[in-house]
């Protein structure tokens, strides 16, 4: 029984992105923006993402990413943050993760800020061309709430 129920709460969480996907699963999402290559720009300056055509096929759509946020200035109520995919001390800036960990997110209300596992919503836009913006960029997004293990 206990197995049937596991498979229904998969299943309802493979069903839509739109919808929030955490149902104690890992994130479907993070894995598809993990898979990326770069190319090198032969000035230098902004090495371009080549993006898969899982990710393109996410591009303009709405999804739910769980994750950290990461201030881009001070912890006071945010509207423009990162969501990283690694809590911060793991994270693009401080350790293991890499661009491809992070988004950048521009929420329509803001929220205080919060070191606890959070989960946001919005549309996917892929930056292959801005170096002054992360390569992942969530819009329109909005707040679902902190997640609780």
């Amino acid at each position: 029984m206990k197995q049937l129920l596991v498979i229904i709460l998969l299943a309802a969480g493979l069903s839509t992105q739109a919808q929030s996907i955490y149902t104690g699963f890992p994130s479907l999402v993070w894995p598809k923006l993990y898979a990326i290559t770069f190319q090198k720009d032969p000035n230098g300056e902004f090495d371009k993402p080549i993006f898969t055509k899982e990710v393109k096929a996410l591009a303009g759509k709405e999804v739910v990413l769980p994750g950290y946020i990461i201030p881009f200035q001070g912890v006071t109520k945010e509207s423009h943050f990162m969501l990283s995919s690694l809590p911060i001390n793991a994270c693009f800036f401080c350790g293991v993760g890499g661009p491809e960990g992070v988004v950048e997110v521009f929420l329509t209300k803001p929220i205080p800020y919060t070191d606890k596992p959070v989960e946001i919503k919005g549309k996917l836009g892929l930056n292959d061309s801005n170096p002054d913006q992360m390569i992942y960029v969530l819009v329109g997004a909005e707040f679902l709430g902190e997640i609780d293990f």
